[in-house]
């Protein structure tokens, strides 16, 4: 297809989205901000079927697989106009740790892993997780983990401890990074990825964690696990013997286009909320909180930061695109820690604008707050993205 027209229909299929964003999962959000995930269950089910029978389903999922094809330039958009909603990523099957799953098996997975895992999670009949990050070892350092699969004929036996696994409560399978050869001269090579079907004995949910006082449901838990003797075969691991660190790197390329331009979605609904609550809100007869400079100021600061956040994210995805996860190393850190920033400034902005109200936890400002100062931490801190942007511009005078 060339470029032009390629370009249209990747903003036709944009203007789609946005109005089912508006239409259809918008108007939940109240009850889910009352009465949390269990409150909008059903009708967040019905909403997801409205998404499957326009054709707008995991979109950044090749149309093979049932998905709908498009690159991530032109994904990205998409991602921000599903980030106005909490709900609306899982409304279109674009969820975290789901999305990076889908792109996984379809590109690694064997055609048996494609008809058990892939085939049902992208037709939205099952969740997925993904355990890498373990309580006694630095997230940060992913290469450096205690949870071994020793190998027993054709069967890997798992032994570890893992946490911050999303959505394991209720997932039919979780991929586990597990090390497989400690003896491998290479640390990045001594790790693989294996399927963890639900139910595999020696497998354990040990909780919810709760997360600033919430322990969320549906797309919005984190899970703690533990692995004791969990036996699994040497057919559930996905590509090569010592690959994982690999291929947990290609996932998450991508994905932090993903979160980046869904952090935007978010900034541009708390811009949109802190504008209409600084035209509205009186000081005192006739003066309006949009008058006072600090307020004019926050506003301003917010637009160029958001606007440039979003340019700096584009360019990300089209480098990916054109070059390849690993060609864009530097960009994907740079928007990893700088995005996370702008999302922190506006959240904080547009609650201070509200005031007490921004409090409340019947406001979606409140919820973001809560759940998004984790965008500093996940997929790595800001302090390592930070580091391989300062030691890719230092190489220059080396």
């Amino acid at each position: 297809m060339p470029a032009h027209s390629e370009t249209m229909t990747a903003a036709s299929i944009l203007r789609e989205v946005a109005e089912f964003v508006d239409k259809e999962v918008i108007p939940l959000e109240p009850a889910f901000l009352a009465g949390g995930y269990s409150a909008v269950a059903e009708q967040l089910h019905t909403v997801r079927r409205s998404a499957q029978s326009q054709g707008l389903w995991a979109p950044f999922m090749p149309v093979e697989h049932g998905g709908m094809g498009l690159a991530l330039r032109h994904f990205a958009p998409i991602s921000a106009a599903l980030g106005a909603s909490p709900l609306g990523h899982y409304a279109m099957q674009c969820q975290a740790p789901d999305a990076g799953n889908m792109e996984l098996l379809a590109s690694h997975g064997d055609a048996r892993q494609h008809q058990e895992y892939l085939g049902p999670l992208m037709r939205g009949e099952t969740r997925g997780s993904f355990a890498m990050t373990e309580p006694e070892f630095a997230g940060s350092n992913p290469v450096h983990m205690a949870t071994t699969a020793s190998r027993d004929g054709d069967d890997y036996i798992i032994n570890g401890h893992k946490w911050f696994t999303t959505g394991a409560h209720q997932s039919a399978f979780t991929i586990v990074m597990a090390i497989t050869d400690v003896a491998a001269e290479k640390p990045h090579e001594r790790a693989s990825l294996l399927i963890v079907p639900d139910g595999t004995p020696g497998y354990e949910h040990v909780r919810r964690i709760a997360i600033m006082g919430e322990k969320g449901a549906g797309p919005f838990s984190h899970s703690e696990l533990r692995f004791t003797d969990c036996r699994v075969p040497r057919a559930n691991r996905i590509g090569a013997q010592g690959a994982g660190f690999r291929l947990a790197q290609e996932r998450l390329g991508p994905g932090r286009i993903h979160h980046c331009m869904r952090w935007i979605g978010i900034c541009e609904r708390a811009f949109e909320l802190m504008c209409r609550r600084a035209a509205s809100r009186e000081l005192s007869p006739g003066k309006m909180l949009s008058s006072r400079q600090t307020v004019q100021n926050w506003i301003a600061e917010c637009r160029a930061e958001i606007d440039a956040a979003r340019l700096l994210t584009l360019d990300a995805a089209r480098r990916i695109d054109a070059e390849g996860a690993r060609a864009a190393r530097r960009q994907i850190s740079q928007i990893k820690f700088h995005v996370a920033a702008v999302l922190q400034n506006v959240l904080d902005r547009a609650i201070q604008v509200h005031g007490a109200a921004g409090l409340c936890d019947d406001s979606l400002l409140a919820f973001w707050y809560r759940h998004e100062r984790a965008a500093r931490i996940y997929d790595g801190p800001d302090e390592v993205h930070k580091s391989v942007v300062a030691r890719a511009a230092l190489g220059d005078y080396a």
